[in-house]
């Protein structure tokens, strides 16, 4: 199995750094120019304070006309752009902005959520990893919603880089990097990743570079990321996104140790509406992970980086995705559907609860990939009883057992006790207040939630021989 580790994205440590963006209520086309609303109703009945006042925010590249900031999707062997980890204290608020959440009176609640979650304990380091034992993919009941007619967006040749002015480097991965730019036409800001053909053929990623561009291209949903055009050069790949400013989930979650359960419960039912519009589509995501979850200014999630995304009518044995949100399935080389992504869901819930992956040890991936054909699951007392039934159902090997993978498919998952209170239609509207809102100044290209990095010495838009214009001619 050492030799399949390479198509698997870099072991999570403690120290793994957020590098992502995000996006705003609802993306709209780079032409055409819309604003979000505000959010008036808050999934879970928490007083809370922040520390910015937000606004929406939208627009588009090329042509006049506005739109939303967005999460900006690294590939998978490019990590998302970095969020800064800055500072856990949070900022005095004035008197106007106490009605806003924060995640800091949130994590410290003055009364117990229901989950005894009233004390911060001491946890593993945050790191992750999967559980579960192996799977029996043979008595799968797999749920086939139906499916409407895909609408797809043109984004071939839809820009160039003379359409936008390049303001600094937001992440760096191993096939290139993530800016900031700010569109000539509109003065909007957004985010190109720009990926290296070279490197991209090295790391044999051509297929899953392409089907990240075609499943982007295909999908429209409040909570995934919008591709709004490609281009390319004779060395480079470009794809332009939303820039959203809030950062990665995987920052907020490692500066406050754990989620109290309304939390983890809001930020887990926008992720399970944006994997049922994908299975809608036929579309496994594979990826799922605190770092491709992206804040927007509003504090509502954006899944990024399709980098591993797929159409998959009916099964696939490909090994990919973070060792530590693996199913058993896939770890055991054995076919595989969208059960995998309900899998994750289930890891995904433990580690916001916990702070840690239920069979993480030492960040080791082959160590982890016992762990999880071994399948046990330690959960701490302090998870509350109805979220431990819900994880019980989504981290078993049993594929007869696992919601998502019924009969009832998604809706088992979101008709669960533990998501009693959710109202789904407010929620897909962005119409239920984030419990946490990033501190960000709107439309002005706040990149504040990054790192800092050294910028690219190449130069862009290089013409000339291009020996791999033949792999990427969607572009």
């Amino acid at each position: 199995m050492k030799g399949t580790l390479d198509f698997l994205k870099k072991k999570r440590t403690k120290d793994s750094s957020a590098k992502d963006s995000e996006s705003n209520s609802q993306p709209t086309s780079p032409i055409t120019p819309t604003y979000a609303k505000g959010f008036k109703n808050s999934i879970a009945s928490i007083s809370a304070t922040s520390t910015h006042n937000y606004q929406p925010d939208t627009g588009s590249p090329v042509v006049a006309g506005e739109q939303l900031p967005m999460a900006q999707p690294a590939t998978h062997q490019q990590q998302s752009y970095a969020a800064s980890p800055g500072n856990t204290a949070i900022a005095p608020v004035s008197a106007e902005q106490q009605s806003l959440p924060s995640i800091n009176n949130l994590i410290h609640p003055s009364q117990n959520d229901g989950a005894t979650q009233s004390h911060q304990s001491n946890v593993p380091s945050y790191t992750s990893s999967t559980t579960a034992s192996t799977s029996v993919a043979s008595q799968q009941v797999a749920h086939v919603p139906i499916q409407e007619q895909p609408v797809i967006r043109q984004t071939k040749g839809k820009y160039s880089l003379v359409d936008f002015e390049l303001r600094r480097t937001l992440g760096t991965g191993s096939f290139g990097r993530v800016h900031l730019v700010q569109s000539k036409h509109n003065q909007r800001f957004y985010a190109v990743k720009v990926l290296k053909k070279a490197q991209v053929v090295k790391m044999k990623q051509v297929e899953h570079t392409n089907d990240e561009r075609r499943m982007l291209q295909e999908v429209k949903h409040p909570f995934l990321i919008t591709l709004w055009g490609t281009f390319q050069d004779s060395k480079n790949l470009y794809m332009v996104m939303d820039f959203v400013e809030g950062g990665e989930l995987f920052s907020l979650l490692r500066k406050s140790q754990r989620f109290p359960n309304p939390v983890a419960k809001f930020y887990a039912a926008e992720v399970t509406l944006a994997l049922e519009y994908l299975h809608s589509k036929e579309i496994i995501y594979r990826d799922l992970k605190p770092e491709n979850l992206l804040l927007d200014r509003h504090g509502h999630l954006k899944i990024t980086d399709f980098g591993f995304a797929k159409k998959v009518p009916d099964i696939t044995w490909t090994l990919c995705g973070t060792p530590d949100y693996l199913a058993p399935e896939v770890v055991s080389s054995k076919g595989y559907n969208k059960s995998v992504d309900w899998w994750s869901l289930g890891i995904l819930i433990f580690e916001m609860l916990c702070g840690y992956t239920p069979f993480w040890d030492g960040g080791s991936p082959m160590k982890i990939y016992e762990n999880i054909l071994k399948g046990k699951v330690k959960y701490p007392p302090y998870i509350h009883p109805d979220a431990q039934d819900l994880l019980q159902r989504l981290i078993t090997a049993d594929l007869t057992k696992r919601l998502g993978n019924l009969v009832g498919g998604p809706e088992d998952v979101k008709q669960h006790l533990w998501f009693a209170e959710v109202t789904w239609e407010r929620l897909a509207k962005k119409d239920i207040d984030a419990p946490y809102v990033p501190p960000v100044k709107a439309g002005v290209g706040d990149a504040s939630q990054f790192d800092n990095y050294p910028e690219e010495t190449e130069q862009y838009g290089q013409h000339g021989h291009d020996e791999h214009g033949k792999l990427f001619r969607d572009f």
